[in-house]
């Protein structure tokens, strides 16, 4: 329930945040499993032919809708696309090698960004927020656990897509409409372009390294309903901006 946080008269009413790479560090972890999936598959083809890696990424895509995001997905796509691609001739041995990746991927530590806490503070004492992100059920609970994030968050969604119908839902559950909606993100894919679709807000803070999955998008540069803070520390900011701006709108 809603009752103990602020209700904001304002134009905006609930500000979301992402959780990968906008609150504490993932891709990072996902691009070293990467890599030691390649040294791997080296003892068989060249991997330095860019269709290796581009290989994996489609093995990836085509599993989203079976195996969904997170490690556990990338790594049963790892075992798939490796044998695949070495004609089924990969050992076991190597096989048993990316299961490792995969378990050790999912104890990688938990590194809040700078900047997140003091800024999610600072919202959070004039607008209800939201955690929403995406993959494994039981991965991102443990992050989520080890961020010792519940303080700021009365509210987690952990959902297996963000598109428009999943913040629809979300939005239909705190009985808001879209237009009082930020969403505080990373990814122009995930966090920014389904929420503006609706007609909601978005701020965008990149991360240095995204998933070729999440650069696939068609948010403008100079999209109107979108803010670019470069650090967490400008979230503030940036809602400030967009609360001037929704007011405007009406």
């Amino acid at each position: 329930m809603m009752t103990s946080l602020p209700t904001p008269q304002g134009a905006i009413g609930l500000v979301g945040f992402d959780g990968d790479d906008t609150l504490w560090k993932s891709e990072d972890f996902y691009r070293k499993a990467e890599q030691d999936y390649l040294d791997i598959l080296s003892r068989y083809i060249d991997v330095h032919d860019t269709q290796t890696a581009r290989h994996l990424l489609e093995v990836q895509q085509r599993n989203l809708g079976v195996f969904g995001y997170g490690v556990k997905g990338m790594t049963l796509s790892m075992v798939e696309a490796a044998i695949e691609i070495t004609n089924q001739t990969i050992s076991a041995r190597d096989l048993q090698q990316m299961l490792d990746i995969g378990h050790d991927t999912l104890r990688h530590p938990v590194e809040l960004i700078d900047g997140v806490r003091e800024s999610v503070t600072e919202i959070a004492r004039d607008y209800p927020v939201v955690l929403i992100t995406k993959g494994d059920l039981f991965h991102q609970e443990a992050k989520i656990k080890v961020a010792n994030l519940r303080d700021l968050f009365p509210r987690i969604e952990i959902v297996s897509e963000k598109d428009p119908e999943t913040y629809a839902r979300v939005l239909e559950e705190f009985d808001l409409p879209i237009k009082r909606f930020v969403m505080v993100g990373n990814s122009l894919r995930s966090d920014i372009e389904p929420v503006i679709t609706l007609g909601g807000w978005g701020i965008h803070t990149p991360y240095a390294v995204t998933w070729a999955h999440e650069t696939q998008h068609g948010v403008a540069d100079d999209e109107p309903r979108m803010v670019d803070a470069p650090t967490a520390f400008d979230w503030p900011q940036a809602l400030r901006t967009i609360e001037a701006k929704a007011a405007q709108a009406g």
